[in-house]
């Protein structure tokens, strides 16, 4: 045998071992591919360039939510891959992710990983209430388009087909709680309007004018109906956006107490005024009585001294002594008379010429402690209002805020005094 066909003869088994075993290596490599990704759920193994295998899972995306999207609202949500992302993390730390920004410790109430679909109940609480605020505050109509996702907290959200360009619409306000709520508001508003125009409700006390024409607005209680309606029209707004019952802050109380305070101490100078009025009558009809005795008294010694047939000029002198007094006994009559007259017929109250002139004007004329007190209370109404409708929450006013409008209150209080003598 010849060198070169022995050496084919020892080399061929050899090349034939090295083909079988590099055959048996790739069939390996391939199972062992299929149990990886049967144990991802099906994902797909990629070889990176450098010859080592790293497992890609299909990313998760948002692609369908049902149910309103709405605060105190179920949200059903359909995310693709659910199941396989699941596999490698925790989908109780999911959260919704509303215009990019994670609405925090608002987690699932209930996972289906296999289906795909995560249900959050959309809530408010101490850690978003901030970024409700920025959501929801000042709005322009009941929804407003939102882009939608969800993710972990502190990552940032899946892919969602509700991105900028398709954006979902977030109902601000519950249109059917909306109407109601507006009915309501309005109702009583119409209700309101219509008792301050033909009613007393929120004019000066005291007789009507003499001249049929309708008695003046009050200030006190014109301001107590102001903050009356800011608070109970924005308590109503503050429910239906955010479904909150505990809004009224206690500076806002403090607020409420001045303006009823203000009314309270108008009632009760009005009141202190009639009572001392009740009691001078009482005191001038127990005199006009006793005037009344005595000149009765007089008339009868008068008659007894007539009825004598031969009268002494003593007898005459004092006859006419009873006369003279009898005559200033009835003139003191009168003159109790008409001052009884005059504490009966209480003052008619002033007549209107106008709400705006009603309430910063007296008698005399405007006056500048009527006008500070409306000033201030147009001032804190437009305050009040801002941040109800950016913030979503009533206002706290400073203590110092607060003192102004009690020093305001009772400056014009103070200058009541000397209206009721008038």
């Amino acid at each position: 045998m010849s060198n070169r066909a022995w050496n084919y003869f020892v080399l061929a088994p050899v090349l034939a071992l090295m083909i079988l075993c590099e055959a048996s290596a790739e069939a390996g490599a391939q199972v062992s591919d299929a149990q990886a990704a049967a144990a991802y759920g099906g994902a797909t193994i990629n070889p990176d360039p450098a010859g080592s295998a790293a497992v890609s899972i299909s990313a998760p995306k948002v692609s369908g939510v049902e149910g309103e999207l709405q605060l105190d609202a179920i949200a059903e949500v359909t995310i693709d891959n659910l199941r396989e992302w699941s596999a490698a993390h925790d989908p109780t730390k999911l959260v919704p992710f509303i215009d990019g920004r994670a609405i925090r410790g608002n987690y699932p109430e209930e996972i289906h990983p296999r289906e795909g679909r995560v249900y959050f109940h959309l809530k408010i609480t101490s850690g978003n209430r901030e970024l409700w605020t920025d959501l929801l505050g000042a709005p322009e109509s009941i929804r407003r388009p939102v882009r939608f996702s969800v993710g972990l907290e502190d990552h940032s959200p899946f892919d969602t087909v509700y991105d900028k360009s398709n954006p979902i619409q977030m109902t601000v306000i519950s249109p059917e709680w909306g109407v109601v709520a507006t009915v309501v508001a309005l109702v009583t508003l119409v209700l309101f309007v219509r008792l301050a125009r033909k009613t007393n409700i929120v004019r000066d006390p005291g007789p009507n004018p003499a001249d049929g024409r309708a008695k003046a607005y009050n200030l006190g209680r014109t301001q107590m109906a102001f903050w009356f309606f800011l608070v109970y029209v924005s308590y109503l707004v503050i429910w239906l956006i955010t479904d909150m019952l505990d809004t009224i802050t206690p500076s806002l109380l403090g607020l409420m107490g001045i303006s009823a305070g203000t009314a309270l101490s108008e009632a009760l100078i009005d009141s202190s005024k009639e009572a001392a009025r009740s009691e001078q009558r009482r005191d001038m009809l127990a005199r006009r009585q006793t005037m009344e005795q005595a000149v009765a008294d007089l008339q009868s010694q008068c008659a007894d001294a007539e009825s004598t047939a031969a009268m002494s000029s003593d007898d005459t002198a004092g006859r006419d002594s009873i006369d003279k007094q009898i005559q200033q006994g009835k003139a003191q009559l009168d003159q109790a008379d008409r001052c009884l007259s005059s504490l009966e017929s209480t003052k008619p109250a002033r007549a209107t010429r106008g709400f705006l002139r009603d309430v910063m004007a007296d008698r005399h004329g405007y006056s500048f402690h009527r006008f500070q007190i409306f000033a201030w209370t147009i001032v804190l109404g437009i305050m009040f209002l801002s941040s109800v409708y950016n913030s979503l929450a009533m206002p706290e006013f400073s203590a110092t805020l607060l003192g102004l409008m009690g020093l305001s209150s009772g400056t014009y209080i103070g200058f009541k005094f000397p209206e009721q003598q008038e």
